[in-house]
């Protein structure tokens, strides 16, 4: 009977040492599961940037920096004469196109495209990967036209007079930022140079970034240095290229805001 009784003692010691045995092993695979979330997550961050916002929306919102439509984003607001436009990317739309929001609501008229009359046939040049949206008038900020929603990276205000970068501006090296899709990153650039890789479409400088950009992202402001850079036009190789602003403007005979009512008053604008 002692006999039994110090074997059925020694199996419960020894059940009793495989069990805390098997909880410390799944402490330790938790821990290393958590870590490793932990540095996902954190490698996310880097590569995507917060995604928490640091400010509230306006109403109407900023759109400049923001998704307005699925799946683009505004750039800059800019005018032609007293029509206020949100510049995004040529390839978000056509010319002539009417913007609805899901509930029916007009948000603008699209046109024109920045284009350029010296190109190669069968081909589709511009300076940059701009088209126009007119704004209706409930979707004009009037007091923050010179503003650029960056999300997590806070609002960004223009100083009158500010000038937009063009393609000579912009050095290998520099600092910029983006923010589309909710996602504020920053980063170098790391090339520039034409860009002639689709066989329909070609654009005399491509500015490439060293982060990830994704469906959505497309017309995002690019701010470099800090000042109007360009907005985010192509994914290379999984990092964005963006074009340059300045051209753009120039092409579409468009000036940039850099004052909260651009310079106009709400009865002086021009409705699409």
């Amino acid at each position: 009977m002692r006999r039994f009784a110090t074997l059925a003692r020694v199996i419960r010691l020894t059940d009793r040492r495989r069990a805390w045995v098997l909880r410390a092993a799944i402490v330790v695979l938790a821990t290393i599961a958590i870590g490793v979330a932990g540095f996902r997550a954190i490698q996310t961050i880097r590569e995507y940037g917060e995604t928490a916002r640091t400010t509230s929306r306006f109403d109407p919102p900023v759109w400049a920096g923001q998704n307005f439509i699925v799946p683009c984003a505004g750039g800059f607001y800019a005018r032609r004469e007293s029509t206020i436009v949100l510049v995004i990317s040529a390839h978000c739309g056509n010319p002539g196109e009417s913007l609805v929001d899901p509930e029916g609501r007009q948000i603008g008229v699209l046109g024109p495209r920045a284009q350029l009359a010296d190109c190669p046939e069968g081909h589709f040049c511009a300076p940059s990967d701009i088209l126009t949206l007119a704004l209706a008038p409930d979707r004009i900020p009037w007091g923050h036209l010179n503003m650029i929603d960056m999300g997590a990276g806070g609002y960004r205000t223009l100083e009158a007079g500010t000038r937009p970068l063009a393609c000579s501006d912009i050095a290998v090296g520099d600092q910029f930022e983006i923010d589309g899709r909710d996602h504020f990153r920053s980063g170098t650039v790391i090339g520039s140079g034409p860009y002639q890789y689709e066989s329909d479409t070609m654009f005399p400088c491509m500015l490439v970034g060293n982060t990830r950009v994704s469906t959505g992202d497309s017309g995002a402001a690019v701010l470099v240095r800090g000042l109007p850079a360009g907005i985010v036009a192509r994914e290379l190789g999984g990092r964005f290229g963006f074009t340059p602003l300045a051209e753009g403007l120039e092409n579409l005979g468009l000036i940039l805001c850099t004052t909260p009512n651009c310079d106009l008053s709400a009865e002086r604008a021009i409705q699409p």
